[in-house]
């Protein structure tokens, strides 16, 4: 299993371009995105980070569901607004997944042949065994962090532009590809000016 980005749907994009316009309104305006209301959003969305100026791209709302190992959602789980609607259980599915085909292709072999013997195990100690418990966490602490697991996330394009920005020089392969799905988002690279930041 390798990493990967799929079933995304963006909302808000229409809205957020007019209401990038509202500081500077005395009434808000729902109406047509015009071409001034695109170069005003592109000029501060892509403000740099912090500044403020690029609130409205937090109406930008955008859902999809990512497929990743362990060792890249412990990095992705420190963005605040990147947030988990439901994710695969370990708990509830991790005798059910064939953890070798779970596993990125750089997992060590000998550690897939030492989850296999420990599942093996595992299953033949009888049900309400004190061992099966202890059998269990050992199991779960065993696994590695090639495991995928897939979750569904819901985020916005300001929390994807400092994702993009602090991630697109990364050393794992994985950043790589999400910064380049964050490039085949609607505008976003337009108005967050994140390549270039």
């Amino acid at each position: 299993m390798e990493f990967k980005i799929e079933h995304t749907e963006v909302y808000g994009l229409t809205k957020a371009y007019k209401a990038s316009g509202n500081p500077m309104r005395t009434e808000i305006d729902d109406g047509e995105v015009s071409d001034k209301d695109k170069v005003r959003a592109n000029k501060l969305g892509g403000c740099r980070n912090g500044l403020g100026h690029d609130n409205f791209l937090k109406g930008i709302i955008v859902q999809l569901d990512i497929t990743a190992p362990l060792y890249f959602w412990k990095q992705a789980q420190r963005y605040h607004w990147f947030d988990f609607v439901s994710s695969q259980s370990t708990m509830h599915c991790l005798l059910k997944f064939d953890i070798e085909k779970q596993c990125v292709s750089d997992t060590n072999k000998e550690i897939l042949a030492i989850m296999r013997r420990l599942v093996d195990e595992y299953n033949l100690i009888p049900e309400g065994e004190l061992s099966k418990v202890k059998k269990w966490r050992e199991l779960v602490a065993s696994l590695p962090c090639g495991f995928c697991l897939g979750a569904t996330m819901t985020t916005n394009y300001q929390q994807l532009k400092t994702m993009y920005i602090q991630r697109k020089n990364h050393k794992l392969k994985e950043w790589h590809e999400f910064c380049a799905w964050c490039e085949t988002l609607p505008d976003f690279l337009e108005l967050t000016n994140a390549n270039n930041l």
